[in-house]
């Protein structure tokens, strides 16, 4: 049996909000003339179910290319200045890992700026694939980004279990739309979500995937 883990990455595994609240906000000023958006406005509407971020955060119904390339110019640089893993998660990853589980990434964010940012807090050797919006032609909550990694790994439903763990709504309707457990992070960006499981801290994680597949550590 397979025990396949997935976690989203901002917000998840990665707190990313000052970074990316300081490019937005960089964009919003040097492209549009506008005022700087608070953190948790960003947050709110990154989380929020339904929404055009575009307009949330440049007043305008569509992305511009050139604000979009000015994002990401100023972004590259600026996503590893503040990023940090939540407290936990390193230590999750590797009793997941030398437990023998399969970790895997699937994020909204661009895979160069997910890579970029994992490498950066030496947690990218753990995952075996990081799956970024850019490598599918549906994001979350469609399911395309979880079937990917479970076609990857040959899984087969009556024999592995997998996992998706998010603090998103759209996490947990992916991992439903692909028919794999849930586990809603409360730690995160927010604290208001319904999956199979919902936990408070990243070392919670390791009893509910060991204890489940009965494979707990003494």
């Amino acid at each position: 049996m397979q025990r396949i883990v997935i976690f989203d990455m901002d917000g998840t595994l990665i707190d990313s909000a000052a970074d990316i609240t300081l490019s937005i906000n960089y964009v919003r000023k040097h492209h549009y003339g506008l005022d700087d958006l608070s953190q948790k406005f960003v947050v709110d509407a990154i989380n929020a179910s339904e929404r055009n971020l575009a307009y949330l955060f440049y007043e305008t119904e569509h992305y511009d290319e050139q604000a979009k390339a000015l994002f990401e110019e100023h972004y590259h640089t600026q996503c590893i200045q503040n990023v940090r893993a939540y407290q936990g998660i390193s230590d999750v990853l590797h009793n997941l890992h030398s437990q023998g589980c399969i970790l895997g990434v699937a994020t909204n964010a661009p895979s160069k700026f997910a890579k970029r940012m994992l490498s950066h807090l030496n947690l990218s050797d753990y995952f075996t694939h990081i799956i970024g919006a850019d490598d599918v032609q549906f994001s979350k909550p469609h399911p395309q980004m979880i079937e990917c990694h479970l076609e990857n790994y040959g899984f087969v439903h009556t024999r592995d279990r997998a996992w998706m763990i998010g603090d998103n709504t759209k996490d947990m309707d992916a991992a439903r739309n692909a028919m794999i457990s849930s586990i809603f992070a409360t730690w995160g960006f927010s604290e208001d979500g319904v999956g199979d499981y919902k936990v408070a801290h990243p070392l919670e994680l390791s009893a509910i995937i060991l204890e489940e597949t009965g494979d707990a550590a003494d």
